[in-house]
């Protein structure tokens, strides 16, 4: 899967380590380096950092609902994350620490062992 897929689109499936390094390390990293780069333009740090975190948000969307695919669950289990607390670490362990499904599901073919 083309980086751009992994970014943008919603459709098929990603196994936990494209999760974890696009999902969560590489949307940190892009939030943190667009940041300091408005800092630098002079755009004041509130602001810049509601830039960035609008800069991420169609790319965490697309990541998790890949993810959440990957389980074999509709991409609408994003919507957990709206329950405060239980919600975030329900994502984080079904998502960052639990095996997709095994073979092929709904949304496309098992990707564990590709990136």
């Amino acid at each position: 899967m083309s980086p751009m897929q992994i970014l943008f689109s919603f459709k098929g499936r990603i196994p936990r380590k494209t999760y974890w390094l696009w999902g969560i390390l590489g949307l940190l990293l892009a939030s943190v380096i667009a940041s300091m780069l408005l800092g630098i333009a002079g755009v004041d740090e509130q602001s810049a950092d509601v830039l960035a975190t609008l800069l991420i948000i169609w790319p965490g969307l697309a990541i998790a609902i890949k993810r959440w695919h990957d389980r074999d669950r509709s991409g609408w289990w994003v919507l957990i994350n709206a329950i405060p607390v239980v919600g975030f670490i329900w994502a984080l362990i079904d998502n960052g620490f639990l095996r997709g499904s095994v073979g092929a599901n709904r949304f496309g073919e098992d990707l564990t062992g590709r990136l």
